[in-house]
């Protein structure tokens, strides 16, 4: 795979804002648990509001289509990462439910419609072959930039208050995206995309497994680290070092995965997926060990490496035109139901957390019926 020559440009653009996003995410989610129970006194309820909100901005970005008539697709993808890197800045500022809401928000504009971008523009400039690589690469390094944001929090946490440490991830974030607003990374050509909303029939596995991968993940994001907060009594360093483990294996699995993805097909490697997701919830809803719990929350990020495998599987289907448009639609149809599970996981978590992780269980099973009718054709 040669892409840091004829495609060096578009590479390393991709590579640089997927680092901050990613960064500004990873600091985000490390934090964002003890703030919210600590400082501004969230229980199941309220941390399941805030998780809500942070999925609205996903159920929109199909808007991004209609932004790309008046904006370069690479320039809002730059100007995204600088937004969030603002609503990652200003969340410490606001230790409440309505406060943690608004600062979400801003975070989760940024943050959804930069990988809107980011996807599309991965499968627009890499082929069938290249692709499931570059986004296995691209997870590696960002992996890297986790790591140093992971350590730097481990290390800063006793020190610095919840608004400092906010801060210093927002406005790393923040200047990155800037810097890169006027940036041309074009170097080769790709097909002109639609600039209209595209749904066809052709492409309902690729929409169903979107909407299930949606309400499945957000029970992981919004439950799984307040488990490990409420019930374990994980501190912020051992989140922190979580989070650093995880990293640092994913590191390698990217890349590898990638590669596996190439080699396996994604039937195989979604298949994997989704089976080791079945295990992942049910260890989560009967367990009272936080050692397990712990060795559950890091193969549940590392399975999750296979998950662009619905991308790349999209991309042997679609016809080019479609790859932008779609990648926005896609988004919005992951967080239908995403919208909605954090406020309902919230409620049932109210009458038992094992009852929010046996609905996981059961969208993993699923998934993994549907996940057997994929078909691509032979590559050319």
């Amino acid at each position: 795979m040669d892409i840091l020559s004829q495609k060096r440009r578009i590479y390393l653009f991709l590579l640089v804002l997927t680092v901050a996003s990613t960064v500004g995410l990873q600091g985000w989610r490390t934090l964002i648990n003890n703030f919210a129970v600590e400082a501004a006194g969230l229980d199941g309820l309220g941390m399941g509001v805030v998780q809500s909100v942070r999925e609205v901005p996903g159920f929109l970005s199909l808007l991004v289509v209609y932004l790309l008539l008046v904006i370069r697709e690479q320039r809002l993808a730059a100007l995204s990462v600088l937004i969030m890197g603002v609503g990652v800045a200003a969340t410490g500022l606001f230790p409440s439910v309505w406060g943690l809401a608004f600062t979400t928000l801003i975070m989760s504009f940024g943050f959804h419609y930069f990988e809107t971008c980011n996807q599309s523009l991965t499968l627009q400039h890499f082929d069938r072959a290249t692709a499931p690589m570059v986004f296995g690469r691209l997870r590696g390094v960002a992996s890297v930039g986790n790591l140093v944001i992971g350590a730097a929090i481990f290390l800063l946490s006793p020190y610095l208050e919840y608004a400092q440490l906010f801060a210093l991830v927002g406005i790393v974030v923040a200047l990155v995206g800037a810097a890169l607003l006027w940036f041309n990374p074009r170097d080769t050509e790709t097909q002109p995309q639609r600039k209209t909303m595209v749904l066809r029939g052709k492409y309902w596995l690729f929409y169903l497994l979107t909407f299930l991968a949606g309400a499945r993940r957000q029970i992981f994001v919004a439950f799984s680290v307040f488990l490990m907060v409420e019930r374990f009594g994980f501190s912020v360093r051992e989140v922190t070092a979580l989070f650093v483990l995880n990293n640092a294996i994913n590191w390698f699995a990217g890349p590898w995965i990638g590669r596996a993805v190439v080699r396996l097909g994604e039937r195989r490697i979604l298949s994997v997926e989704y089976a080791g997701l079945v295990l992942v919830f049910l260890v989560y809803a009967t367990t009272g060990s936080k050692a397990v719990v712990a060795v559950m929350y890091v193969l549940d990020h590392l399975l999750f490496n296979c998950a662009f495998a619905i991308r790349t599987y999209f991309q042997k289907i679609a016809d080019p035109a479609d790859i932008a448009p779609s990648m926005a639609v896609g988004f919005t149809i992951n967080h239908i139901a995403a919208v909605i599970v954090p406020v309902t996981g919230g409620l049932l978590w109210l009458l038992h957390p094992a009852v929010v992780f046996y609905a996981g269980a059961g969208l993993s099973l699923v998934s993994l019926a549907c996940v057997q009718f994929i078909r691509t054709p032979e590559r050319p």
